[in-house]
């Protein structure tokens, strides 16, 4: 299974890309996951939003395959505790088919992003940071990795 979080946004801090490296690399190789990055939309006081939002959906978009499983990250989706984290992934892997994880820009995934999402998931009520949002997901799968693994890195 191949985990892909698409996310909005370029250039990240250095301690977020060890962050994310670190976890990645402590998964097999047929459990893996990557960051792919697509450019934040143009916003300009007095721009036009929408347009933004809806290049950003575009570019998440057209890296996601047709028979990829798409989770959007909403905070008003499903909350989810890592055993049930670890199930899902597990299922969606037993399906055969691979994650697609997206994050949206500061106004959040557009339109056509919620309407090609096979499920919605919420990591928080709270609002996170884009940077920390790569390495808390990257961690929790390797947690959900851990728990489907009976690895001592969960300890529930």
């Amino acid at each position: 299974m191949k985990i892909n979080l698409l996310s909005v946004g370029t250039r990240m801090p250095a301690w977020v890309e060890a962050g994310v490296a670190e976890y990645s690399k402590r998964l097999p190789q047929d459990f893996s996951f990557s960051v792919t990055e697509v450019p934040l939309g143009m916003r300009s006081k007095g721009g036009d939003v929408a347009q933004a939002i809806r290049k950003e959906s575009e570019a998440l978009l057209s890296r996601v395959r047709a028979q990829d499983y798409v989770v959007a990250l909403e905070v008003g989706g499903k909350v989810l505790n890592t055993e049930a984290l670890a199930q899902r992934l597990d299922a969606i892997r037993m399906e055969g088919r691979h994650l697609a994880l997206l994050v949206g820009g500061p106004d959040g995934l557009g339109a056509p992003c919620l309407e090609r999402a096979n499920e919605k998931w919420s990591l928080s009520a709270l609002t996170l940071p884009h940077p920390l949002v790569r390495i808390l997901v990257a961690e929790q799968v390797y947690r959900a990795w851990s728990v489907l693994n009976a690895h001592p890195y969960h300890r529930a």
